[in-house]
């Protein structure tokens, strides 16, 4: 109990010092640049606070849970052997981690809105709550395919910066003939899919997966699966409006 109160604490003290230059450059901007007094300032303290506390016990859970478990799920899938079972669990894991993601239903909600008043769908709410949940299942789908690639390349040894570079050209050539409306969203979907579930589950799989297998280097191996979860969504959306265009 000590020990988990001693490491708490020292959390807090991180997320303080990592978020005081933020808090530094926004004084400084608003006493020698504004000179203005800062409206609701005890708000922006107290909030400023719950900050530090959020920050504080999300590592502290990261710390707790998600990254043993993470590990310890890629540990017990390599010691069964079994390549299908591991695969359906990546899948799972990318997929349903996304499908759930706050900033993916934010962007997709948006993007039915604005779809429909460029009338690139019909302006009902039923057009535009199909349309936001296509494009949430197409990231969701994305990002599990990723994590699904992102296994096998461990498995296999394959290189990543060759499957990176590969990945982009496609995304390169699919710029090209997506419909213009689809391509902004297509690069920000690759940006939201990095939740904070996702990116320390997936992280851990990863590396205790590298560290399950005889020849794997958890420092070169074990990476990459972010990378991959940010590059396929970007791919699915493109193909998804080019698919809708056509439709």
């Amino acid at each position: 109990m000590k020990d988990s109160l001693k490491t708490l604490a020292n959390d807090a003290l991180r997320s303080a010092r990592d978020l005081s230059p933020i808090i530094l450059v926004i004084s400084v901007f608003q006493v020698l640049v504004f000179r203005e007094p800062v409206a609701h300032l005890f708000s922006m303290l107290f909030g400023i606070l719950l900050v530090i506390a959020g920050l504080s016990f999300f590592l502290f859970g990261l710390r707790l849970a998600l990254f043993p478990v993470g590990e310890g799920l890629a540990h017990a899938l390599a010691r069964k052997g079994s390549v299908a079972w591991l695969v359906v669990f990546a899948f799972l894991l990318g997929f349903g981690t996304t499908i759930a993601e706050p900033a993916l239903i934010a962007i997709a909600t948006e993007a039915g809105e604005v779809a429909a008043g460029a009338n690139a769908i019909p302006d009902t709410d039923e057009a535009k709550e199909d349309y936001t949940l296509g494009l949430r299942l197409t990231v969701a789908l994305a990002v599990g395919v990723a994590i699904v690639i992102g296994v096998l390349r461990i498995l296999a040894n394959w290189s990543l910066p060759r499957i990176i570079i590969a990945g982009y050209c496609l995304v390169l050539l699919l710029t090209l003939v997506a419909p213009r409306e689809i391509i902004g969203i297509a690069y920000d979907s690759g940006g939201v899919t990095t939740s904070t579930v996702t990116v320390p589950l997936v992280t851990a799989l990863g590396v205790g997966l590298a560290s399950s297998l005889r020849g794997r280097n958890p420092m070169t191996d074990g990476f990459g699966l972010i990378a991959l979860a940010s590059l396929t969504p970007i791919l699915f959306v493109l193909s998804f409006g080019i698919i809708t265009q056509w439709a």
